[in-house]
């Protein structure tokens, strides 16, 4: 095959990489089982504290975990986004006769009341006529202020206006704020009301993963009997899932073989866990070690796990493996999907291969396979990385030609290269395509320029700010204050500093300490990093700032020129 070929020139071996971990958690013994006591209290002791009773209670019939029907494709994120029913409900949002907005200014001012029952009774007294969509949104709308959002579910509660979405999205918000036991509360009245709490469970599970505390998810897991409902293999999926998204990627493959006679190991459950490396951790290391003990355990490969394996080689920028396993893929009869040809082409591309990198571009199409935006970003990303601004904005062109919307992530790498016109210029087409620029778009280019030690051009961009009708927070200042003191010009960031205290912005002592020392100091311009937030920006992309420097290491990184970027329409 001609591609290997090229991938043979640049096949080499590729050094380990190793990624922090969270807390190995499994560690310890496994959980008890459900029916065991200290368990049971463990969870359900809480639920004496607090009577929140929905409805008189009916007679209990056993169910099954997915009651709630969800299609079998169905995630957990989709299981648990309450977006849909916000986006339903947006014009009910409008209606004068349901009054959210003010639902919402009554409940403000009932939060001056020292007791629950005088707040309820402020609400009452406002005229407001409780129903399940006002509660929904009203909550929804107070999801960062739990308090408030849990005066509003009481104040549903007592007009018995409450029905299941309610009740999962107040658990959600309880979750989000860490509060679980008063959400184990709400789950215990919602069983003895005969609502389903299956999401409910399932939106456990992923705040307590959120809330770095796998163990607590696995727990929940382990709990569902007690609700009359039988944990199914879609419910152990969903927690697997559910572990591995939030970096507990150890703790889920423990669980899986631990579990394996209940559910038995098959090609799913893998491939799950194989995401996790791949995708979430981009560990390459791992990620052929589950591919070996899949082999072992005579698991068969199936399209999902080529293309979580093709995936990590690509970002790892292994273009051998890269073809190899897309070889195999095809061999073995899996026909590759968007995903799979993404990865290629942006291998490709980054090891300077980009007329290959098209030729995979004909041939997917050939393949009846559509591409999409994240098809010419892979082209676009590492072009702009490397300063090659023509080719990119050629592939721009054909992308617009072929009319494929460039997304925020399109602009933000023609920005990396851009000098302070340019990146104006690029802030007013993503301004005219209706992308922002955002916060983060603007910390990027903030960034960018103190890397380059141009502190008049970030002050530029930062003048423009206003015109874009972005209000700068704490993260803009803090990069800005620490750039313009790294690049010594301390009394124009205490200028700003100052700025930032006058808007109201929370003082960082850390910042405050920083202006207060000697400018020239090189040695701590190594230790401290100004420019964290602008690579918490560009985490997501497919190559890291680290991966930026020179292949060969041996000589020092030079930060590039930038160049005047226009777009070609």
């Amino acid at each position: 095959m001609a591609f290997f070929a090229i991938a043979r020139r640049f096949h080499k071996p590729h050094p380990k990489q190793f990624f922090p971990f969270l807390p190995h958690s499994v560690t310890q013994p496994p959980p008890p089982c459900p029916c065991h006591p200290r368990l049971v209290r463990h969870f359900l002791g809480t639920f004496h504290r607090a009577g929140l009773l929905l409805s008189r209670p009916r007679p209990q019939t056993p169910r099954r975990f997915s009651s709630f029907q969800p299609s079998y494709g169905q995630s957990l994120r989709e299981t648990i986004d309450f977006s849909a029913c916000v986006n339903e409900n947006h014009q009910s949002h409008q209606n004068p006769i349901l009054r959210v907005d003010d639902l919402l200014a009554a409940v403000r001012k009932a939060d001056q009341f020292s007791s629950v029952g005088e707040a309820i009774e402020f609400l009452d007294e406002a005229g407001l006529q409780a129903n399940e969509d006002l509660v929904f949104l009203a909550v929804w709308a107070l999801r960062d202020e739990w308090k408030l959002a849990f005066l509003v579910f009481k104040w549903g509660q007592k007009w018995d206006r409450l029905g299941e979405n309610n009740c999962s999205l107040m658990i959600w918000v309880l979750g989000n704020h860490k509060k679980f036991n008063t959400a184990w509360c709400l789950i215990r009245d919602m069983h003895r009301s005969s609502l389903d709490t299956g999401r409910a469970m399932l939106i456990m599970m992923d705040r307590y993963a959120t809330a770095n505390d796998p163990g607590k998810a696995i727990q929940t897991f382990q709990i569902m009997e007690k609700f009359k409902m039988i944990p199914d293999l879609k419910a152990f999926h969903m927690l697997l899932s559910t572990l591995c998204e939030y970096g507990n990627i150890e703790e889920a493959e423990e669980f899986m073989l631990l579990n394996k006679k209940l559910f038995p190991l098959e090609t799913k459950s893998f491939n799950i866990i194989l995401n996790g490396w791949c995708n979430i951790s981009v560990d390459v290391c791992e990620a052929k070690r589950i591919w070996r003990e899949m082999a072992k355990c005579c698991i068969t490969p199936d399209a999902t796990s080529y293309t979580h394996m093709i995936s990590c080689f690509s970002k790892v920028r292994n273009l051998f493996d890269s073809l190899r396993l897309y070889d195999e893929m095809k061999k073995r009869g899996w026909a590759p999907g968007v995903e799979v040809y993404n990865s290629l082409i942006y291998v490709l591309t980054h090891e300077n291969c980009l007329k290959e990198a098209l030729k995979i571009l004909d041939k997917m199409k050939e393949a009846g396979v559509q591409p999409n935006s994240a098809t010419y970003n892979s082209m676009i990303c590492p072009l702009c990385e490397v300063a090659k601004l023509e080719e990119a904005r050629t592939v721009f062109a054909d992308m617009i030609a072929e009319n494929i919307r460039p997304t925020i992530d399109t602009y933000h790498a023609f920005l990396e290269g851009a000098n302070v016109d340019g990146a104006l210029e690029v802030l007013v087409r993503m301004k005219k395509a209706g992308l922002g620029p955002t916060r983060d778009t603007f910390l990027l280019i903030l960034g960018k320029f103190f890397k380059l030690k141009q502190p008049e051009d970030a002050l530029k961009v930062w003048v423009e700010m206003k015109q874009f009708e972005m209000v700068p927070d704490s993260a803009h200042y803090n990069l800005l204050v620490e750039g313009l003191a790294n690049c010594g010009l301390l009394i124009k960031a205490r200028e700003y500093y100052a700025e930032m205290r006058l808007n109201g912005i929370i003082d960082d002592p850390k910042l405050k300490k920083f202006l207060q020392e000697p400018v020239q100091h090189s040695s701590l311009q190594s230790k401290k990093d100004p420019f964290g937030a602008m690579r918490n920006v560009k985490r997501g992309r497919w190559r890291s700032s680290a991966m930026r420097r020179n292949r060969g290491g041996k000589h020092p990184y030079r930060p590039r020129k930038t160049k005047s970027v226009k777009l070609k329409t």
